[in-house]
């Protein structure tokens, strides 16, 4: 039977597990192993005193970068609501759009900007492009504080 080593931080943290069960956490700092489990903590000087303790060989499970990094929520560096589909971007009016499905025929715009609607500029996040190609509007922005500024200056005039 091996015990399985699931990396958490690269070469520093592992969760230990047996049978699918967490056993303890082991960590690496200072040329020494560190093992916290329900027996206490205990320090090791190498990988073979580790083995000796738990009695049974380790199987090292790498960390996998895409199980922790979170699925990329922008186009063309501009923020979005959802994650995207079919980012687009329009040079002419430069405007970057996506879909929000596979399926989906609407598009939407990234970024903030701020509409001017019957009562006034109002501010939005990912509108949808016909709204943007109706109605008067400032963007695309990176930021909400800059769409802030922006409504601020519109709302002055």
């Amino acid at each position: 039977m091996t015990v399985k080593a699931k990396e958490i931080l690269n070469g520093k943290f592992w969760i230990v597990e047996k049978k699918g069960n967490n056993i303890g956490t082991l960590s690496f700092n200072d040329d020494r192993f560190m093992l916290n489990n329900a027996s206490g903590t205990c320090f090791f000087a190498n990988e073979n005193q580790l083995k000796e303790r738990l009695g049974e060989e380790i199987f090292w499970q790498k960390l996998n970068i895409t199980e922790i990094l979170p699925p990329k929520k922008d186009v063309y560096n501009y923020p979005t609501s959802c994650i995207p589909f079919n980012p687009v971007y329009d040079v002419k009016r430069k405007l970057p759009m996506f879909s929000k499905s596979k399926k989906s025929k609407s598009l939407y715009c990234a970024g903030y900007f701020i509409i001017r609607f019957n009562k006034g500029w109002v501010k939005s996040f990912c509108p949808k492009l016909i709204t943007i190609e109706r109605y008067e509007n400032k963007g695309p922005f990176r930021t909400e504080i800059e769409m802030r500024q922006e409504l601020s200056n519109a709302n002055k005039k």
